[in-house]
């Protein structure tokens, strides 16, 4: 016969099974609280990102010629003014066999100059008319479905960079031979005019704007002394001093996204030149770098900018429209390879992945995830494979 069980003895099991099973919970981890990304597909910018300013194309500074007392100038920061008008006005002292000599020698130098920069321009004419026949011949055998469309697209790139450069050299070539009226003009002033009068008038080189007054007050300069500044500030381009090391990477033609500069939406340029020399600069961390000048076209309108404006110039050197990414941050260091942490369920996974491309916050995967899955966008150290996870 079957023996019966009490009604207490089965309270006292069911209260047993309840408090353990509290306290088998109450000691389990809490889980962690952690933020998801999703991994997916779309566009991915790889870019060099440094501060630079916008300035005018040419700058053209006007400065005594000779030593002399200035009169107080009348014009003021932005003025427009005509080519020819009268800057300033200068009473010179007067020069003895010496300084005639030096202003002689200035006279040539500056001539000199001239003739370098007339050289350099039929040169770059020449390479930008080469580079037309090259496009021109590379666009013949694209129709013919010849040559690849990257071939196709490093010629045109090359076409434009020589036009660029041509627009440059024809712009020095403006500038020298200003250098060269301002010193003859020096030589004249030490000779006395018809009236007697031995007053310098300092005209403007080229029509544009005075983009800054350097002397204002009546003074006795020095020669050489510059006095004011000119340039067109609506003809802007952007130089950005980038490190050495990231220099090689950009090749003129490159897409310049312009941000942070006062705007809504980010202004595009694209890369003319990379300067051929490198200088040295202390960074904020005490720090020499080795960093170079790269100089951009605007793409679009830079009439809301004026000379020496702020910009964030994130330089584009690479871009793909479909590629799987994940943000870097949720990347770590595992081995010697890189992981990820995958949310299945409630619990945290480790995942090894091959990163490709980086871009400034989101990564290139080669290997090792698909689109769509959960991954946790900033692992802490106290994440574990297997651990459980509470997303917020």
């Amino acid at each position: 016969m079957m023996k019966k069980i009490s009604v207490p003895k089965i309270l006292f099991f069911a209260v047993s099974l309840v408090v353990t099973a509290f306290l088998v919970y109450a000691l389990l981890p809490s889980p962690i609280s952690v933020e998801t990304a999703k991994v997916k597909v779309g566009v991915l910018r790889v870019t060099i990102d440094e501060e630079g300013e916008a300035r005018a194309h040419d700058h053209y500074t006007v400065a005594a010629p000779v030593a002399g007392r200035m009169e107080r100038v009348e014009w003021h920061d932005g003025d427009a003014v005509k080519k020819g008008e009268v800057l300033v006005s200068l009473h010179p002292v007067p020069l003895g066999p010496r300084e005639q000599a030096e202003l002689t020698e200035r006279i040539a130098a500056a001539a000199a100059r001239q003739k370098e920069v007339q050289a350099a321009l039929e040169r770059a004419r020449a390479l930008h008319r080469q580079a037309q026949r090259e496009k021109e011949r590379v666009e013949g055998l694209a129709k013919r479905n010849l040559i690849s469309r990257r071939e196709t697209e490093a010629a045109a790139v090359s076409e434009l960079a020589a036009a660029k450069d041509l627009e440059a050299s024809e712009c020095e070539l403006r500038a020298a031979e200003a250098e060269v009226q301002i010193a003859r003009a020096g030589l004249m002033a030490v000779e006395p005019a018809a009236n007697g009068s031995r007053v310098m008038r300092l005209r403007a080189p080229v029509q544009g704007k005075i983009l800054r007054i350097l002397e204002k007050s009546e003074r006795v300069v020095a020669a050489g002394t510059p006095l004011m500044i000119l340039g067109d500030p609506a003809h802007l381009e952007v130089v950005v001093d980038v490190l050495s090391t990231d220099a090689v990477k950009i090749l003129p033609g490159m897409p310049v996204l312009l941000e942070e500069w006062g705007g809504e939406r980010p202004l595009r340029a694209r890369v003319r030149t990379v300067e051929p020399a490198a200088f040295t600069k202390v960074s904020a961390l005490g720090i020499e770098e080795k960093r170079v000048n790269v100089v951009a076209d605007f793409v679009d309108s830079a009439s809301p900018l004026g000379d020496g404006f702020r910009v964030v110039a994130r330089i584009v050197i690479w871009e793909a429209d479909s590629v799987l990414k994940v943000p870097t941050s949720a990347l770590f260091r595992s081995g010697k390879g890189w992981s990820v942490f995958t949310v299945e369920g409630s619990r945290a996974r480790l995942r090894p992945v091959e990163p490709g491309r980086r871009g400034c916050f989101e990564t290139e995967i080669l290997k090792g995830l698909e689109a769509g899955e959960r991954i946790v966008a900033h692992p802490t150290n106290e994440l574990t494979d297997g651990a459980r996870v509470k997303v917020r």
